[in-house]
């Protein structure tokens, strides 16, 4: 049997003597609050890696960053100019290491006067080195000959046209292509 719901008297008693608590609000949206944080640590400590980052190509030139790439910039505590570690593909490192004052001077042209004053090197593979070097177009093999094509032709007459005929031409076309050359 269901229960009786209560009167308004009664439920205005209930209420009065329970505590309730505050409906609950959400958060703020993240972006609004972090803006003004970010505003001011910009401000204060400039451009990082990240901008480093997305223009080492033309800061430092096309040969260098084929080489190198930047990994972090460190700042001391008591303010001042930092220390860029770059991380350099194998046994470019020797060469990078003479160059070191070129870099430093046009990461500070980039940066800002005074922003790194040391370089630290650190060899290892690099993360972006695909997207630095251009693909090279791949050469097109010559034809075979009529002669060949025409063998070639003979022998998969038998096979079903399709798909897998198509291959087999292919395959056929590259292996009697390595045979004559």
């Amino acid at each position: 049997m269901p229960r009786p719901l209560p009167t308004p008297a009664e439920a205005a008693e209930i209420l009065a003597r329970k505590r309730t608590r505050p409906q609950h609000r959400p958060p703020p949206v993240a972006g609004r609050g972090l803006s003004k944080l970010l505003k001011e640590l910009d401000a204060k400590y400039g451009q990082g890696p990240g901008a480093l980052q997305a223009r080492w190509r033309e800061i430092v030139g096309v040969e260098l960053a084929k080489r190198t790439e930047p990994v972090k910039l460190t700042k001391p505590r008591g303010g001042g100019p930092g220390a860029l570690e770059i991380r350099v593909a194998g046994a470019s490192a020797a060469l990078i290491q003479h160059q070191a004052h070129e870099i430093v001077s046009r990461v500070n042209l980039f940066l800002g006067e005074g922003a790194v004053n040391k370089l630290r090197i650190v060899q290892g593979p690099l993360r972006n080195a695909a997207s630095i070097e251009p693909k090279a177009a791949r050469k097109r093999a010559a034809p075979l000959d009529a002669a060949r094509e025409a063998e070639l032709a003979r022998s998969l007459e038998n096979a079903p046209d399709g798909p897998l005929k198509a291959a087999l031409l292919r395959l056929g076309r590259g292996v009697m292509r390595r045979r004559t050359s």
